[in-house]
């Protein structure tokens, strides 16, 4: 996607947060954001609530933000794309594109028309279930705003056709002129503290810092001369689900793991505990002894964020400081200072005096934060891009013109999940987050939030329980091809006949014992959102 590469690509938010206050619409789709991100779901509730703002929100669940919206339109699991076609199907039928925005700055238009022709209403309610009233009242909403925002989460992309999901998102947003505007914008919310950061920082296995391409000759000749080596591997490394897959088969031997719990979190989990078996050796670095360190040869305590200096960039594309706040205990030490020790004993001399000097050379290769400098963010956080020292930063990006030539239309079919539900496996399963629980647990469950939500659930809908005969509080049996776990019911109207939820925090029953290992071809993302099950009491 050459015009948006630098925010789609990178998973960034196209605009700010305070931004979403100045939309006409606002477009949440695949973000249970008052539990996922409470803090952006304020600003969307205040859009709404008393700048006028109308809500469309589009989710299988019965999320919160539903009674804020004057849409909620409920699709089957995995029908984005199709619900996603139609709207623009009737968007450009009624003549309610950006014509001039199209011509001035994007290309690809008639393929990705010809394509979104097939997708009516009617064609669209047979796939997603959506009434097509429903469809033709959100693109009606969408298409006539003078600024529309849109805001998804993993409900988009932890999916097979996670990457067809979000590009057609950023064609409905350039087919109406919505990117590169006030209020405007393709908006991915980051799934955890510093995700985004990360990733700048080169924490993908195809690029380093500020997403250089690692097959690019002059950039690893760059890097090679800024680090002081006379060459740098061309071949792309591998993303950690390839990782897994390796690893179980023997021919990944060692693994590294910073701040990450993957017996938790990753899909399919009995064969991630058996990669992890396998290995011939395993180091875990981080602040708890997590379900994973417990498989490791060497675990390595590191400090918390409040224990430590450096920066976190969020998912507004804001760098900030981050600063001790109490002196660390025990053997901990800094990640960095970590990694410089074990750099050194390996025969490579990394010497940093500070975590300042860090970022001086992030700045010197890293041409988005160029500009970026402790001192520039003492007291405010600057958006990258920010390539010079009097560059303000850049809070909405693509304004006036792309960042790289013209936004690119995207021709795209629908496709259905890797797995569906059968005679065997009768149900959907769909997994996610919830308020009072942080990602694996590994520090929420050691405070007094854990009290609020201490144990699993699983969300069956009235009619369900109805039928297999559940009451509330019983505790049943889910089943997948992949693996069981035991949890207690929840009958609720927040999940749609045929389907159930299951938060994915907990380890003594994990939802990911049940999900679906299969990715999607690009991201290299799991279908952490659709698989099939049974369930039953026990």
């Amino acid at each position: 996607m050459a015009g948006l590469a630098a925010a789609f690509g990178s998973g960034a938010m196209t605009n700010t947060i305070a931004d979403l206050e100045k939309a006409e619409v606002i477009l949440v789709t695949g973000s249970n954001t008052t539990e996922n991100h409470p803090v952006i779901s304020t600003y969307i509730k205040r859009a709404v609530t008393q700048k006028g703002a109308k809500l469309i929100v589009v989710d299988p669940r019965k999320i919160t933000l539903t009674k804020f919206a004057t849409i909620w339109m409920r699709p089957r699991l995995g029908t984005d794309v199709a619900w996603i076609n139609g709207m623009m199907h009737v968007i450009i039928k009624e003549g309610l594109h950006d014509k001039e925005y199209i011509k001035e700055r994007t290309v690809g238009f008639k393929e990705m028309k010809k394509v979104v022709e097939k997708y009516t209403p009617e064609y669209v309610e047979q796939i997603t279930g959506i009434p097509k009233e429903k469809i033709i009242e959100a693109a009606r909403l969408y298409g006539k705003a003078k600024a529309a925002s849109i805001v998804y989460a993993m409900g988009i992309t932890q999916h097979i056709t996670g990457t067809d999901n979000v590009k057609s998102l950023a064609n409905l947003a350039m087919l109406c002129g919505n990117v590169g505007i006030e209020g405007g914008g393709v908006n991915p919310l980051r799934g955890q503290n510093n995700v985004q950061g990360a990733c700048d920082m080169g924490g993908l296995p195809n690029v380093y810092s500020g997403y250089q391409r690692v097959d690019d000759p002059q950039i690893r000749e760059k890097m090679a001369k800024a680090w002081g080596v006379d060459s740098l591997p061309e071949k792309v490394g591998f993303a950690v689900t390839e990782m897994m897959d390796l690893a179980h088969k023997g021919e990944l031997k060692a693994l590294y793991i910073m701040g990450e719990n993957p017996a938790v979190s990753d899909p399919d989990l009995n064969h991630v505990k058996e990669a992890l078996e396998k290995l011939d050796f395993l180091v875990v670095q981080d602040i708890f002894l997590t379900e994973t360190a417990q498989f490791a040869d060497v675990v390595l305590p590191s400090l918390s964020f409040a224990e430590k200096e450096g920066t976190f960039t969020n998912t507004e594309r804001r760098v900030q400081r981050v600063r001790k706040a109490i002196n660390p205990s025990g053997e901990a030490k800094e990640d960095w200072k970590i990694l410089c020790e074990i750099s050194m004993r390996m025969g490579y001399p990394m010497n940093y005096g500070s975590v300042k000097d860090i970022m001086r050379e992030i700045g010197s290769v890293t041409p988005s934060y160029s500009g970026i400098s402790y001192e520039r963010i003492e007291k405010e956080g600057i958006h990258w891009p920010c390539p010079s020292s009097e560059h303000p930063g850049t809070p909405i990006l693509h304004v006036g013109k792309f960042a790289s030539g013209k936004g690119v239309f995207h021709a795209i079919e629908y496709m259905p999940p890797a797995e569906l539900p059968d005679k065997e496996y009768p149900f959907f399963l769909t997994t996610g987050r919830i308020l009072y629980q942080y990602h694996t647990r590994t520090m929420t469950m050691r405070t007094p939030l854990n009290e609020v939500s201490p144990d699993c659930f699983v969300e069956v809908s009235k009619d369900d329980a109805r039928r297999i005969g559940i009451k509330e509080g019983d505790i049943i049996k889910v089943a997948s091809r992949r693996g069981e776990i035991k949890a207690k019911a929840v009958i609720t109207d927040t999940v749609d006949k045929g389907t159930i939820f299951i938060p994915f925090h907990y380890a003594n029953a994990a939802a990911n014992m049940l999900t679906n290992k299969a990715i999607d071809p690009v991201a290299k993302i799991p279908e952490y959102k659709v698989c099939a099950v049974r369930i039953e009491k026990v």
